[in-house]
């Protein structure tokens, strides 16, 4: 285990008990503390948008997107910083300390009353993305510093880490679910202030708990060279080749053979006296380094659409949620963003069967070349593409069914009013979301994790992360032009703040086409991917 140290800053000794699971535990509980504290805020921020803050549904929509966008793409500085300067380690608690001031302001932001309310808008958003910015460096530092805990050399660390995932989105999703059934109730019946103010001290809590796990902890040393530096190099000494051949190409088409290979000569110079400008000359495995980054990208890519989707339950199920009949017994009402309490409960059931029951079939059933996972991290993800696209079809089924009781019952103009519909109509859709993250969202981060060099493990789950960033800015955008498009050509948006007089149905509707689309351009690129050699530290 070469540049792994321990908190001396000593080589590992086996006969020492460091890392493994005795350490991931810690960190698995301050993911546990740090996921109820970011949900918290996120899983009911619209209901705080259009009720105290008085925006649109579809305004209110957009201003969570964006911040769940800039929430989700901060992780690649936060890798950057880790990776170049600080290490996993201290960027962790350093960002650790600006989430729990963030969590703080926004606590302050909401109980405050001598600000005129342009100032009190101003000051909430700023702690806002105060908190985005804090979990850029958080997210994925904690979640690398964990799977760095398991060498993927030794056998027996190596199927451990895969199960890692299983379970540390097991636990990140038990913080979310009892965020969403405690805090979203407090927030609605009690008020926000201690509604924001709990998220705060979880926050303080989880950074407690990691300071007290410092000495079982497993510690990767910093490289004297940035890697980010380094693979750059080699990003621009591999654009400068390219450019150089396709010099090459163009004078040849409009020379003579004898001038076509003068041409390659001189292309040949042209890269080497590049390379010699840069006093850089990447190695072959350098060089198949960057290449193996810049094969991520397509995969990347083509995630884009189910990140679209995934910001629909925060947002648009809420507020769907929400007009519909939520009385369990005889007097308690289950507040709207609770209702996301489904997906984590259905994730919480599926990852024990998940990695008790399916990975032992596979291993057992399917080739004896399979991974530890029981199945590729790529095959895993497709499945969770195929089973969003059945969950957002089930929700327009769901939405069709609510708008016409709605008519029904004469309260298409009284947004409202209760329709007269149970909330047990809109489990599947919550499960089959649930069941898609199961397959996606872990498969998604043993890949980006495992697919880059061992230098840069927080960037890949940077990478992972950026995918939800940029798509829900990719949803915001495209919540903007169907509310626009659909308004201008019917009179009507699809998208109404009076849901009873949309067609969110349509909408939904619209997300299930791209994402099938999505499904079937997945399955050419991942079928012509080539994994990264174990061990190597390159791909």
């Amino acid at each position: 285990m070469a540049n792994i140290v321990n908190f001396r800053g000593l080589p590992i000794n086996r006969s020492v008990t460091t890392g493994r699971w005795s350490a991931a535990l810690f960190i698995i509980g301050v993911e546990i503390a740090e996921r109820a504290a970011y949900y918290g805020i996120a899983l009911n921020l619209i209901t705080y948008l259009t009720g105290h803050l008085h925006e649109s549904t579809a305004s209110a929509a957009a201003s969570v997107n964006t911040w769940s966008g800039v929430a989700s793409l901060m992780p690649l500085l936060g890798a950057f910083v880790a990776e170049s300067y600080l290490g996993r380690y201290r960027t962790i608690v350093v960002s650790s300390v600006v989430y729990v001031l963030g969590l703080g302001l926004l606590t302050l932001s909401s109980v405050l009353r001598t600000l005129s309310a342009r100032s009190r808008i101003a000051f909430f958003y700023l702690s806002l993305y105060l908190v985005a910015f804090a979990q850029g460096g958080h997210k994925p530092c904690v979640q690398a510093f964990g799977a760095d805990q398991f060498d993927e050399n030794d056998p027996e660390e190596s199927a451990a880490r895969s199960s890692f995932f299983n379970w540390w989105y097991f636990g990140l999703t038990a913080g979310t679910v009892a965020s969403v059934v405690v805090l979203s109730y407090v927030q609605d019946n009690v008020g926000w202030g201690l509604g924001f103010g709990v998220p705060c001290v979880l926050m303080a809590v989880a950074l407690v708990a990691f300071l007290a796990g410092t000495r079982t902890y497993r510690y990767h040393l910093l490289e004297d060279e940035s890697p980010f530096s380094r693979i750059g190099k080699t990003f621009l000494v591999m654009a400068r080749g390219w450019l150089a051949s396709r010099r090459n190409k163009n004078r040849g088409d409009s020379a003579t053979p004898e001038g076509a290979g003068r041409g390659q000569d001189q292309a040949a110079a042209d890269q080497s006296n590049n390379i010699k400008e840069d006093g850089h000359e990447p190695s072959p495995q350098q060089i198949e380094e960057a290449r193996g980054v810049l094969r991520l990208f397509p995969i990347w890519t083509t995630c884009l659409i189910y990140a679209v989707v995934f910001a629909q339950s925060s947002t648009f199920f809420t507020k769907q949620g929400s007009t519909m009949d939520r009385r369990i017994g005889s007097s308690f009402r289950v507040p709207p963003a609770a209702l996301q309490s489904f997906i984590g409960v259905s994730i919480l059931v599926l990852v024990p069967v998940y990695d008790r029951v399916l990975v032992p079939a596979a291993r057992k059933y399917l080739s004896k070349s399979s991974p530890p996972s029981g199945i590729t991290p790529l095959q895993r993800v497709g499945t969770g593409m195929l089973v969003s696209t059945l969950a957002v079809a089930a929700a327009a089924l769901v939405e069709r069914k609510r708008l016409r009781t709605a008519r029904d019952c004469g309260l298409v103009d009284l947004p409202g009013a209760t329709v007269p519909m149970s909330l047990w109509w809109l489990v599947p859709q919550y499960v089959l979301y649930g069941a898609a993250d199961v397959f996606t969202m872990v498969g998604l981060q043993e890949f980006f994790y495992d697919q880059v060099p061992d230098t840069l493990r927080s960037l890949g789950l940077a990478f992972y992360l950026s995918i939800f960033g940029v798509g829900s800015f990719v949803s915001g955008l495209l919540v903007s032009v169907v509310d626009r498009a659909t308004g201008k050509s019917t009179g009507q948006s699809w998208l109404s703040s009076n849901l009873n007089r949309g067609h969110l149905d349509y909408f939904y509707w619209l997300l299930a086409g791209l994402s099938a689309l999505e499904f079937v351009i997945y399955l050419f690129l991942a079928r012509a991917y080539v994994y990264k050699i174990k061990g190597s530290g390159a791909i």
